[in-house]
């Protein structure tokens, strides 16, 4: 019981990374507030008692508002990153790598999105060209790459 309780009150090093694009190859990036310059695609850690599916559900309506659960697709890959020094206090003593599962979510034309101004400033919808340049992660600009299709 105490091992699970001082787990609790550091995040979880799993998380998941969703790309969500439309048919003319548009990638829905979002803004964070802090650092302010942080691009990224929909993005969450998994909760202690939570699946890879369950938070990607989850994150996908807390930072988007959208609820297209039935199309998302596991893309049955996973990258394993170090966390950057501004977010390693959140985790476990000694915790310095995270594990991604990455998604995807195919929407025919983008959507107006409604953001969680807790976590995030803006959202744009571009090119996967554009949105891989602005991805703050290697691993999200790699998934853009991967798994967008060109239009």
């Amino acid at each position: 019981k105490y091992q699970v309780a001082q787990e609790m009150k550091y995040k979880r090093p799993e998380s998941i990374l969703l790309i969500v694009y439309s048919s003319e190859s548009q990638v829905l990036m979002l803004r964070r507030k802090e650092p302010n310059d942080f691009w990224q695609s929909v993005t969450g850690s998994l909760e202690w008692d939570e699946e890879p599916h369950a938070t990607v559900r989850r994150e996908l309506n807390e930072e988007t508002g959208l609820t297209a659960y039935d199309s998302i697709v596991d893309c049955k890959h996973s990258n394993t990153f170090d966390i950057y020094d501004m977010w390693r206090n959140k985790y476990a003593p000694g915790t310095t790598q995270n594990q991604e599962h990455v998604f995807k979510l195919y929407i025919p034309t983008p959507e107006k999105i409604i953001i969680d101004d807790r976590e995030h400033a803006e959202y744009q919808w571009m090119h996967r060209v554009e949105a891989a340049k602005i991805a703050t992660s290697h691993t999200n600009r790699q998934a853009i790459f991967q798994w967008v299709p060109t239009s």
